[in-house]
């Protein structure tokens, strides 16, 4: 973070100051894990369910924090804690991101949204991003925590990039509020989350509060390939750059193929010119990932043919997302549980067809899809369909709320593949010992927690991240 003195954080925060001196400087960073605690960085003090950091800011004070953010004045260790008292810790955190902001000028703020693929996509234009500046983002799903990966931004970063998710509408627009960017990316517009937003219509609506923010002098790079992404053009003052496969992509890909790892190769199109890309992530749908961080690189200024060698570079940052790996036996395994939505499932389903062939044997290991709403039993069923009409050889779902994945595979009468649901990720993984055999391809999917025994289950030593 740059510096404050604690002064300027109270007024940033509207809290005022215990036991504190008003000079003193916060030179390190900002943290709620008393474990990560710097010299010179200020400790925010969370409640929580089971322990609450109000109780370890003596530890954090010790390890060097130069004052507490807190709601009550913390027990004191062997003396009184400076303490700067708020009413909320997230929102206070989030008022000084704000006023963190507000002194970095030079600072470029990339926004990103979409109903899946923004992690991945964030980690790939940061990737770009690095090869230009100083460049911030948050590791891993950090979307809805703006305040937190903000506040690692310093005097000397020239790029900061965000994801933003959305549990409603307005909290995009709060978000960006915090942050404003200069370049927003929406990349599709699906039903991840549809219980809690009610329609389609209503998560469109929440994602394009993204463009809606954006400065006139800003970029939207959009989807061309999805049609609700597509119409928010019509809701930005920003200038507009349509990505996608179809013609009228100003950032296209065009002749794609993937290789025998199931990795896209493609010919970027863009304005200046064309050039040839190789990508060496997984998955078919790593082309449009890929080229909305091309498009957002491509505006801060990365030449056409540094571009292109650059996207060959981009590697996997966030874990459990499209990692694939051999295992000793002769299995693959595509690690891609950290979330699951039906699209993002459908493209993962893809993806295991593609990597394994006409030769070797499918198995997928697929969970509950959460946040569906009405639609959780037609999503389920639409995702056990897919890896019919894809022809897995071998479908497992896991937990009772995943049976309808069984359903809707069974429900595919030119299917000869074999369904089995199982009660839990243990039963999977029993399942799957006496079962795999050397060549086959095993993709692992699910809503958060609901298949990572299962993957780690799967992964050898020498694999694990």
């Amino acid at each position: 973070m740059i510096g404050l003195t604690l002064a300027e954080v109270a007024a940033a925060v509207s809290g005022h100051l215990v036991a504190a001196d008003p000079a003193t400087v916060v030179t390190g960073p900002v943290e709620y894990d008393s474990r990560l605690v710097a010299p010179g960085g200020l400790f925010v003090a969370f409640p929580g369910e089971q322990v609450d950091g109000h109780d370890y800011a003596a530890a954090a004070h010790a390890a060097g924090a130069v004052a507490v953010l807190a709601t009550r004045v913390p027990p004191p260790g062997a003396t009184a804690i400076p303490t700067v008292l708020v009413d909320d810790q997230l929102t206070a955190m989030a008022a000084l991101a704000h006023a963190v902001v507000d002194r970095l000028p030079g600072l470029t703020v990339v926004g990103l949204t979409g109903s899946s693929g923004k992690t991945t996509t964030k980690d790939m234009v940061a990737q770009l991003l690095t090869g230009m500046g100083p460049t911030v983002a948050p590791t891993g799903s950090l979307n809805n925590e703006l305040g937190y990966p903000v506040l690692k931004s310093g005097t000397h970063t020239r790029y900061l990039v965000l994801e933003m998710g959305a549990r409603g509408l307005g909290h995009i627009r709060y978000l960006c509020g915090i942050a404003r960017p200069r370049v927003g990316v929406v990349l599709n517009v699906g039903v991840a989350h549809l219980g809690e937003f009610g329609s389609v219509e209503a998560i469109a609506a929440a994602k394009g509060e993204l463009v809606e923010a954006l400065p006139a002098d800003g970029l939207a790079v959009l989807n061309a390939d999805d049609p609700r992404v597509a119409a928010m053009a019509g809701r930005t003052a920003a200038r507009v750059a349509l990505v996608g496969e179809c013609d009228a992509a100003e950032v296209r890909a065009e002749d794609v193929t993937l290789d025998e790892r199931g990795r896209a190769g493609y010919t970027l199109v863009t304005p200046e010119g064309r050039a040839p890309v190789r990508l060496a992530v997984s998955g078919r749908h790593q082309v449009g990932n890929s080229l909305a961080a091309a498009a957002v690189a491509r505006e801060l200024g990365q030449p056409l043919p540094d571009l292109a060698e650059a996207l060959g570079r981009l590697r996997l940052v966030s874990a459990r997302r499209m990692d694939v790996f051999d295992r000793p036996d002769g299995v693959t395994v595509i690690d891609d549980s950290y979330n699951a939505n039906p699209a993002s499932t459908a493209a993962a389903l893809r993806a295991l067809a593609a990597l394994a062939g006409t030769a070797r044997r499918t198995v997928a290991v697929l969970g509950y899809l959460a946040e569906l709403g009405e639609y959780e039993r037609a999503g389920h069923e639409e995702v056990g369909r897919l890896a019919a009409e894809l022809g897995v050889d071998l479908l497992i779902s896991v937990g009772a709320p995943a049976a309808p994945i069984h359903d809707g595979a069974t429900g595919v009468a030119s299917w000869g593949g074999k369904s089995v649901r199982v009660s839990d990720q243990a039963e999977a993984v029993a399942l799957l010992h006496g079962e795999l055999r050397p060549g086959d391809v095993v993709l692992v999917k699910g809503s958060r927690y609901r298949t990572w025994a299962v993957a780690d289950a799967l992964r050898p030593p020498e694999a694990e991240q």
